[in-house]
């Protein structure tokens, strides 16, 4: 029984060491890694989706950050790179989309909606500017104020 003891702890202990630490990256040509850097943070985790690949730790943004590695190894520009892989993934995958008529609304949509907010603003304070007169009382008011001012109703 104290052996059996024994030897789940060493089993335990020994598991420990197991951890998986992710696939090491060999260190490259400096230009190279600010190349691959640029490339990573303009294009969007699309599990993580408000992340750059650069920033996401998820599988898919491992892969993602391979395919541009390979890219770059294998001589493609900048702008074939993110050609491809908006063509396999759509715009959505670039973290900053391009003004097209596609995205004209994600683009122009906030100032219009803070436009549309700022003139209703305007129009419900001229509206109850029309609604409250200013200038004195009449008889009748200036009574009735008096009355509700004793507590009288």
């Amino acid at each position: 029984m104290r052996t059996f003891k024994i030897l789940m702890l060493l089993g335990a202990l020994s598991g420990m060491y197991n951890v998986y630490a992710g696939e090491a990256q060999p260190m490259e040509d400096p230009a190279i890694e600010d190349r691959f850097k640029k490339l990573t943070l303009e294009l969007r985790c699309l599990k993580c989706q408000n992340q750059t690949i650069y920033d996401s730790k998820a599988g898919l943004a491992e892969d993602l950050r391979a395919q541009i590695r390979d890219q770059i190894h294998q001589g493609k520009s900048d702008q074939d790179i993110v050609d491809y892989m908006v063509a396999r993934y759509g715009n959505f995958v670039r973290y900053r989309p391009p003004m097209t008529m596609g995205t004209f609304l994600l683009w122009v949509g906030p100032f219009l909606l803070f436009g549309v907010g700022i003139g209703l603003l305007i129009y419900q304070m001229r509206k109850r500017r029309q609604l409250v007169q200013d200038g004195p009382l009449d008889e009748q008011q200036h009574r009735r104020a008096q009355s509700i001012l004793r507590g009288e109703k």
